[in-house]
């Protein structure tokens, strides 16, 4: 079966929103189909397909079913086409994947419905009505890993961890399932999805955000800056931290000075900055550092919710998707964090485009900053390394608006031009 899914998966693929290279076309030249379960004529299956369509192949995860007749009950977008055997299906539209998921990461409860959460990018989740063990109706919810890569994926690890720490801040770790597949003769494993709490009732920060800029209603962004602070106090607690060197310094100029030259290349604007952007850089990466320890990664407003009588819960701990996966497991800088958040205030206010924007901002910036001062260590001590960050974070802003919203390119020049000497 896999000769005649390759064709299917090649036009199917790119009509999906975690398909990673959407200017390209797929060439998958290898296909993986691992049985899993069999019930009533339905046969579940995971495919694993690597794509070498881009420069650095990629692995993808495609859970299927495949149905003896047409599944009315499916959604017609999850049909990836007919094959000899019957129709196939994407697994995670199907509930009878889903069951199968969850007998490997919550075993003790009973799945009652199951509905696919729409307008993810890079994965699939799967809101998950059950049972528990002592009878009670409650949610689940479990992501689907789509790209796979050989090794731990911090996403799982970090919110374990902070989990298992006991924290309310992450939702509650259930469990997860770990598998291998082949990439070119060469074996490989890796995390392939994970169960965790649901937070019923929640609304993520960014939209939050927007609300209260143009209602006036007050955004706690002080308790934001305390949640955040807290967490990052847990990883370096239970994971551990490591003083930064010389070699630590010069290799993070190097990569914020590509940066800024590949964003100058973009964005004639900033070729005339050139020598003081350098000088944000180099006196960032002179200037005091604290220990370097594991960290979110690619934090803003949308990796973050706000729950009725929990507050803010952070999600996802995958860090930069197009980073390797062994670099996102790397110990890092915690103000990197900070950084991306402030620079998310500036994109909810430009967003907003209400009168209170300008200011709101500003004071979104301060009150962050003073709520994680009173959980952790003041960001503004080390001001020239979080300037830097927040520079460099801006300039990769600038060239993906110039590539992408070449309308928006004026948020990240407005906050370069501010931060510059």
């Amino acid at each position: 079966m896999t000769d005649e899914l390759r064709p299917l998966l090649e036009a199917w693929m790119p009509r999906q929103r975690w398909y990673s290279t959407k200017n390209l076309s797929p060439r998958i030249t290898a296909v993986d189909l691992e049985p899993l379960a069999e019930g009533d004529g339905v046969a579940v299956a995971r495919l694993i397909a690597c794509d070498d369509a881009p420069h650095h192949p990629v692995v993808y995860q495609v859970p299927v079913t495949v149905h003896p007749r047409p599944a009315a009950e499916l959604a017609e977008a999850a049909l990836i086409g007919r094959v000899a055997d019957g129709w196939v299906y994407d697994g995670c539209a199907d509930p009878r994947h889903t069951a199968w998921l969850l007998e490997r990461t919550a075993p003790e409860v009973q799945l009652r419905s199951s509905r696919v959460l729409s307008g993810e990018q890079s994965n699939t989740s799967i809101i998950c009505d059950v049972t528990d063990g002592a009878g009670r109706p409650t949610t689940l919810i479990t992501k689907v890993f789509r790209v796979l890569a050989d090794g731990t994926n911090p996403d799982i690890e970090l919110q374990e961890v902070l989990s298992r720490a006991g924290t309310t801040r992450v939702p509650r770790f259930i469990g997860a399932l770990r598998g291998g597949w082949a990439r070119h003769g060469t074996r490989e494993s890796g995390d392939l999805a994970v169960t965790q709490e649901f937070i019923g009732g929640a609304r993520d920060a960014w939209r939050v955000a927007l609300d209260c800029i143009r209602t006036g209603d007050p955004f706690d962004a002080e308790a934001l800056g305390r949640a955040t602070a807290e967490v990052h106090r847990l990883l370096a607690t239970e994971l551990g931290t490591r003083p930064p060197d010389d070699a630590d310094r010069e290799a993070i100029l190097t990569q914020w000075r590509a940066r800024a030259a590949t964003a100058s290349a973009a964005v004639p604007d900033l070729s005339p900055l050139a020598d003081r952007i350098d000088t944000v850089l180099r006196r960032g990466a002179g200037a005091s550092w604290p220990a370097l320890q594991r960290v979110h990664g690619d934090y803003h407003l949308g990796q973050v919710i706000h729950a009725p009588g929990r507050g803010w819960v952070l999600l996802d701990f995958e860090g930069e998707p197009l980073r390797p996966l062994a670099e996102r497991r790397l110990p890092d800088l915690a103000p990197r964090d900070v950084a991306g958040m402030l620079r998310s205030f500036d994109y909810a206010a430009a967003s907003a485009a209400a009168p209170a924007s300008s200011t709101w901002a500003a004071d979104a910036r301060e009150a962050f900053l003073t709520g994680y001062a009173a959980e952790g260590a003041d960001p503004r001590r080390h001001g020239e390394l979080l300037a830097a960050l927040e520079l460099d974070k801006a300039l990769y802003e600038a060239l993906y608006e110039a590539l992408n919203r070449p309308d928006w390119l004026w948020i990240p020049l407005a906050a370069i031009t501010r931060l510059l000497p």
